[in-house]
C-alpha cells in the first residue's frame, strides 16, 4: 500500500474476519499518543475494529486506541496535519477523534 508523506499506515484487527486491516490516514504524534479523527464516525470500518478490539499498530508501534465522542474533533483538526484536515471536514459527515495510547 503506497502513502502519500502525511498519512500513516493504521493496523486494526477485523471485527468479523480477525485478519488484519490496514487503513491510511492523517494523524499527529504527540508525545506517547497518536491523534486522528475519522471522517465518517463510528461507520468507518476502521471504528467498528478499534470498538471490537482496541489493540492497534501505528506503523511500527503498538497501542490501544480509545474513540473519544466528547472530543471536538473539529477542533482537534486544526491541531492535525493540514492537507489531511482539509480532506477530512470537506468529506465528513460524523467527525470522531481517536486517540491511541502508544506502548
Amino acid at each position: 500500500m503506497r502513502l502519500v508523506p502525511i498519512q500513516t499506515l493504521l493496523e486494526t484487527t477485523g471485527c468479523k474476519s480477525g485478519q488484519p486491516r490496514r487503513s491510511p490516514l492523517g494523524g499527529r504524534l504527540t508525545g506517547s499518543e497518536f491523534w486522528f479523527v475519522s471522517e465518517f464516525g463510528d461507520r468507518s470500518q476502521y471504528v467498528r475494529n478499534i470498538e471490537a478490539n482496541p489493540h492497534v499498530r501505528v506503523r511500527v508501534r503498538s497501542g490501544t486506541a480509545t474513540p473519544l465522542p466528547e472530543d471536538d474533533a473539529r477542533a482537534r483538526l486544526a491541531e492535525l496535519p493540514r492537507m489531511n484536515s482539509a480532506g477530512v471536514r470537506t468529506m465528513g459527515d460524523n467527525l470522531l477523534t481517536i486517540r491511541v495510547d502508544l506502548a
